[in-house]
């Protein structure tokens, strides 16, 4: 077998449990694709070392017959996963030297499962960007090309989906705090699913606003992600918002049966502004949704308008607080004094210098909307909107909705520094189809379902009930087959 850093989690579990190929082979296939790949920037830390007393581990795990789907298979950790004794850094100066004496709960369940790690990946400072330029690492690159530009692989987890879709690694793991898993798998024609809140624990994984963060997976197919997905869900009682539920067999659940399943379209989600290729996509996956037997209705979503300025109170707010531990005394960077200074100017200085211009601005939202005589105006007020949000999506499940289709985007893969140099409110517009799902908890998966005319990846957004990950990848499931998406990026890092 040639190129197996190609395959897909599924086809090489099954080769792997065949005999056909070896971990440490296909391990080795992908480092050698990463260390081509130094133009996409998508590692910010390699762990090769790593990787091959893992991927031999694996096999020997594999040869013993009770290896679970995820044993042997190389992926790629965001670097907001806490991993012992590997730099984690959540791509800021601040945390500069910072290696963990422990592992998140997610990493640590992948790892236990028998998955391989690659290496960290680049992502925005902070999980704080929609097209990972805020990096210290500096810009993750999209693999997709149709001139000369370097073009976003989209954010906060840019450098798993561009590590993703240039087979780098067989997955990734992402985070998702706004749309940072489904804009990038989106911008690259990747899978991306966030799941409800409390499915997948956030101990380990650096904070960014803890009411809205969570994992999920980033994979090639939707079959991959529900592989992956349950090996990384499951109760934690170091998180006191981990659900105490039972983790289903997601993969067993993709029958791509889907009569009789009432998929919403919210006419909220047509706003002005978004391309033509966009607004027809959706159409076009709504009837791919009908064919395969569902009943398509329309559905509102009336508080959607006010889902973007909620978020970025109630983001920033969460962010502001979050951050205060980062100050130069325990650990990470720490500026140099004058003689004269002391204790104040240390935590200015150092959080001066360790921040970067995105996250600063965060943090001082954050802290005007949380302060004495702004908190009732902007950060209550924030609050009782998402409130409204979250009611209007129960409103609709409520009608017998399964599941809801919208854009993933309001437009395809742009280019580095075309947004980042202008007005950030143009930036955060980027998250418009995808911050609603956080702020009501909800489960959302992106897939790709076309192309521009340039030939840059487009993708659907399905979004589900509270703890219905399994129905909702199986709709995407038959929505994946539907589309027949099956375009890589041309190589050319």
């Amino acid at each position: 077998m040639t190129n197996l850093n190609t395959l897909t989690l599924a086809d090489a579990r099954d080769a792997l449990r065949k005999g056909d190929v070896t971990s440490q082979e296909i391990t080795e296939s992908c480092l050698n694709a990463i260390d081509g790949a130094d133009k996409l920037n998508a590692f910010s830390h390699k762990t090769a070392d790593i990787a091959r007393e893992q991927a031999k581990a694996a096999d020997i795990r594999i040869q013993a017959g009770d290896a679970p789907a995820m044993c042997g298979l190389p992926i790629g950790i965001k670097d907001l996963f806490a991993t012992k004794g590997t730099p984690t850094q959540a791509a800021s100066r601040i945390l500069e030297g910072f290696k963990p004496e422990y592992e998140s709960t997610v990493s640590g369940k992948l790892q236990d499962a028998g998955a391989v790690m690659l290496g960290k990946l680049n992502m925005d400072e902070f999980a704080m960007g929609s097209s990972n330029e805020t990096s210290v690492y500096g810009n993750a690159v999209n693999p997709w090309k149709i001139d000369d530009r370097d073009l976003t692989p989209g954010g906060s987890s840019g450098g798993s989906a561009a590590a993703v879709a240039a087979d780098l690694c067989l997955a990734a793991t992402g985070t998702d705090t706004g749309g940072s898993i489904r804009q990038p798998a989106a911008f690259t024609g990747t899978v991306g699913i966030k799941p409800t809140y409390g499915r997948c624990s956030r101990w380990g994984i650096v904070a960014f606003a803890s009411s809205l963060d969570q994992a999920g997976p980033m994979t090639k197919t939707v079959r991959d992600s529900a592989i992956m997905l349950e090996a990384m869900c499951g109760y934690d009682a170091k998180d006191s918002t981990s659900a105490e539920l039972a983790v289903p067999n997601f993969e067993a659940m993709l029958t791509g049966d889907i009569k009789g399943k009432k998929i919403g379209i919210p006419k909220e989600y047509r706003i002005d502004g978004v391309p033509e290729e966009i607004s027809k996509l959706w159409d076009q996956g709504a009837e791919m949704l009908k064919d395969a037997g569902a009943e398509i209705v329309d559905v509102s979503l009336p508080h959607t308008k006010y889902a973007l300025p909620a978020y970025y109170v109630i983001a920033p707010a969460e962010a502001s607080s979050n951050l205060a531990r980062y100050d130069g005394v325990r650990y990470g960077h720490r500026a140099g004094l004058a003689e004269n200074e002391g204790i104040t100017e240390m935590y200015e200085k150092t959080r001066a210098e360790g921040f970067g211009s995105e996250v600063q601005r965060r943090v001082m939202i954050g802290t005007y909307v949380l302060s004495a005589g702004f908190y009732d105006a902007y950060y209550n007020r924030a609050r009782k909107v998402r409130t409204l949000i979250k009611q209007d999506f129960e409103n609709v499940f409520a009608q017998g909705v399964d599941a809801i289709l919208t854009p993933a985007t309001p437009s395809a893969a742009f280019g580095l520094g075309e947004m980042s140099n202008s007005d950030p409110i143009q930036m955060y517009l980027n998250d418009v189809f995808t911050v609603t799902l956080n702020l009501a908890g909800l489960p959302g998966v992106a897939l790709p379902a076309g192309l521009t005319k340039d030939g840059l990846p487009l993708g659907l957004q399905l979004i589900g009930k509270p703890w219905e990950e399994g129905d909702l990848l199986n709709i995407a499931h038959s929505l994946e087959e539907r589309t027949g998406f099956v375009s890589k990026p041309q190589k050319w890092w």
